[in-house]
């Protein structure tokens, strides 16, 4: 049963309290901490150059999100990536915005191509990259479609070499053999700022602790299951964010196994 194993994937995330570096956005350094402290990680948001070897040397994890980009912070996320590859330790990418500008994708692709363990993004930023990367399709619209999303991360898997998980109304997460779909969440999610890096972060703090596929599956459906449960107390957007944390923090087996909606489906 997947609830048994993200429960223990949970557990063991709560016992190690991995350390998980994140060269992150100016947008939600903070939101992000702070889901990674609730759901009882540690945090580090370190970007310097100069500072990279040394930090990944104590770090779990590497999270990478790309949604502030500039020159100083591409050679740094670059050099982070080499360098966490070389020490065997979990990278996570978030390709914000890849597919909106040509800076975005290539940034996104340059990583990949350096190595990644798990690629989280929307439906919009994982075609585009899908299509840029084999040279076999434009860059299409943003719009989730559901039929064909399963096929996407599939796909991406497969010609990335990584886990990849496409984010939207139902989750699905391959390692390029198998498919899950997650259908927790709730759309409030998409009125708050750094929902979806939230997520990619918290992804960080289990693929420390746990393989990557399970670890990704692990991740979206705590995350998601803590919005509902937010959701329900607090049906406003500032309240709600406010709830979420609470509820990463008190989230737990028994609430994971009442509540996950996560299922292997066909390839």
């Amino acid at each position: 049963m997947s609830e048994e194993w993200i429960v223990q994937s949970l557990e063991k995330l709560r016992e190690k309290k991995p350390l998980v570096q994140n060269i992150t956005n100016f947008v939600v350094m903070n939101t992000t901490a702070n889901a990674l402290l609730a759901i009882g990680a540690s945090p580090v948001m370190a970007h310097a150059v100069d500072e990279i070897e040394d930090m990944l040397k104590i770090a779990d994890a590497l999270v990478v999100n790309i949604g502030t980009l500039d020159e100083h912070w591409i050679a740094s996320m670059e050099k982070a990536v080499r360098i966490a590859k070389e020490m065997k330790k979990p990278i996570v990418l978030d390709p914000v915005g890849a597919g909106a500008t040509r800076l975005r994708t290539k940034t996104s692709l340059d990583l990949l191509d350096i190595g990644t363990t798990i690629l989280r993004g929307n439906f919009g930023e994982i075609k585009a990259l899908l299509g840029e990367h084999g040279k076999t399709r434009g860059v299409d619209s943003a719009g989730y479609d559901a039929g064909e999303a399963k096929n996407l991360a599939l796909e991406a898997s497969k010609e990335f070499n990584t886990v990849v998980a496409v984010t939207g109304p139902i989750d699905y997460v391959s390692d390029g053999k198998r498919v899950y779909a997650v259908e927790n969440g709730h759309p409030m999610l998409g009125r708050v700022t750094g929902t979806g890096c939230m997520a990619t972060s918290i992804m960080g703090a289990f693929v420390a602790v746990e393989e990557p596929l399970r670890a990704a599956v692990s991740a979206l459906v705590a995350f998601e299951v803590a919005a509902e449960k937010a959701y329900e107390e607090s049906p406003y957007p500032g309240s709600f964010h406010i709830k979420l944390y609470d509820w990463l923090y008190r989230i737990d087996g028994e609430i994971i196994k009442e509540r996950a909606k996560v299922r292997e489906v066909e390839p």
